[in-house]
């Protein structure tokens, strides 16, 4: 089931210690672009879109969440929700897994990293990409607009077993745990203007 809530999560709304989460854009340049949407889901199949109308965010208890260190948030390319969420509602995201950093920890026989092809890996499910490129800001979400944004976090938990299972097998979870630790860090630098250098490159 999808839920559609407008400018915040409401107050009674109880997702537990593990949360799914994903964000739409106008576009890509995230000092640019405004946040239209954020999507959560704590692995039950159920999918709340939280839709913003303007630049004016006020959403306290969709903030409380992602600033709250003791629920694990699952993203997928975490740096560039978690820069948006810093830039536009003034939250640094802590307790962060990044699907995509485990996936190139872990999964080296490839280079096919996308949340697409990990669904795909792990979940058996071919996602429909096709209005990943739309009008987020648009008054009214059509249908379509919703499932895809839905189907950006229904299956991260799945993902984040099947990923933490290689990493474990390959000795690599430490690793991973201490990139996680450093992307609020790498979001704040993505802010500063370094998104396109690596700054520790010889």
């Amino acid at each position: 089931m999808i839920t559609l809530h407008h400018e915040d999560l409401p107050d009674d709304l109880d997702l537990g210690d593990m949360v799914a989460v994903d964000s739409e854009w106008m576009g890509l340049n995230m000092t640019r672009d405004r946040l239209c949407l954020v999507q959560l889901s704590s692995g039950d199949g159920n999918a709340h879109l939280v839709k913003f109308a303007s630049t004016t965010y006020n959403a306290p208890n969709l903030c409380r969440l992602l600033a709250d260190p003791k629920i694990k948030k699952l993203l997928h390319v975490a740096v560039g929700d978690m820069a948006v969420f810093q830039h536009r509602l003034g939250v640094v995201c802590r307790n962060v897994y990044c699907s995509k950093v485990a996936s190139r920890l872990c999964r080296t026989f490839t280079d096919r990293h996308s949340l697409k092809d990990l669904v795909k890996e792990f979940a058996g499910v071919d996602l429909q990409k096709v209005s990943q490129c739309s009008d987020w800001g648009a008054e009214t979400l059509t249908p379509a607009q919703l499932e895809y944004a839905a189907s950006d976090v229904l299956y991260l938990h799945q993902i984040y077993d099947g990923l933490n299972v290689m990493l474990d097998r390959e000795g690599r979870r430490e690793i991973a745990e201490n990139c996680f630790r450093f992307l609020p860090d790498r979001a704040a630098l993505h802010l500063l203007g370094w998104d396109t250098q690596d700054i520790f490159l010889y």
